[in-house]
């Protein structure tokens, strides 16, 4: 049977091996928004169970007519739901090995939980971050970066200073894409921008908590320029990172536009302070 089998598919053409005549190469060919099961390392529990969305895209050469779109899906599914950055790397690698192409990009995009404590009740709540993998490989040399997007408040100094009562505050979307140097938990890179806004956020909080947090943010009022620089000191001091952008986006809650600022820094370009 298996020879059979065998035969009758060395008698299918394979057409996506054919030349093309028209001369043109393809940057990105691939699959996009393909879900898959995953485990994530956890600092607190070990790991984590979620669901992962996953664009994988090679190169093709002009060459050639198409690439051989289930081998994309093979790859994700031989990895057995463990992901990390080293099995993402390995995968990236995998990946252009297999279609026989020179780079190669995966991105994989998942909500990150972590169970909080409130600052005075004590009460535990879970709250979701959207983190997102992405691995570049070129001429066999593969990078990962990773993306983490951290809800935040920050509280205006500009409407604290001229105002007899209170202070405009918002919510506040910080997001660090960090290129590592040494292995790095999720959950550092999260507490390092919550550590830098007004006020971080808590899936639940009772009065005593709110009037905390409330507190707190007035106690600390940050600019969107602040927000960027605070936590981007915090980046250049810490060695486990070769690279960062750092963008904070204030969704204002007396404008309807945003407030927003980014700075950007490959260490290895740049190694001055």
């Amino acid at each position: 049977m298996a020879e059979n089998i065998s035969t009758a598919s060395s008698q299918i053409a394979d057409v996506q091996s054919s030349a093309d005549t028209r001369q043109i190469a393809i940057n990105k060919v691939g699959i996009k928004d393909i879900r898959h099961p995953v485990r994530i390392k956890d600092r607190s529990e070990g790991e984590q169970h979620t669901i992962a969305n996953f664009n994988m895209y090679v190169d093709l050469p002009h060459n050639f007519k198409g690439t051989h779109m289930s081998r994309f899906v093979e790859i994700l599914n031989s990895h057995d739901y463990e992901i990390t950055v080293e099995s993402f790397k390995d995968m990236l690698t995998e990946m252009a090995e297999r279609l026989e192409a020179e780079s190669g990009h995966i991105e994989m995009n998942f909500p990150f939980f972590i169970n909080k404590t409130a600052p005075i009740s004590k009460v535990q709540s879970l709250l979701d971050y959207d983190v997102t993998l992405i691995g570049e490989i070129h001429s066999g040399k593969p990078e990962i970066d990773i993306k983490v997007v951290v809800p935040v408040t920050s509280l205006c100094p500009c409407s604290k200073k001229i105002s007899e009562r209170g202070a405009h505050n918002q919510r506040s979307h910080v997001t660090i894409q960090a290129r590592t140097a040494g292995f790095i938990w999720i959950e550092e890179i999260i507490e390092i921008v919550e550590q830098e806004a007004s006020c971080e956020l808590f899936g639940l909080l009772k009065r005593p908590d709110e009037k905390h947090v409330t507190e707190r943010a007035y106690d600390n009022p940050k600019f969107v320029e602040d927000m960027v620089r605070d936590v981007a000191v915090r980046m250049n001091n810490e060695t486990r990172i070769s690279a960062y952008v750092v963008e904070s986006e204030n969704f204002e809650s007396i404008h309807n536009h945003s407030a927003y600022a980014l700075i950007e820094r490959d260490k290895l370009k740049d190694p001055v302070s």
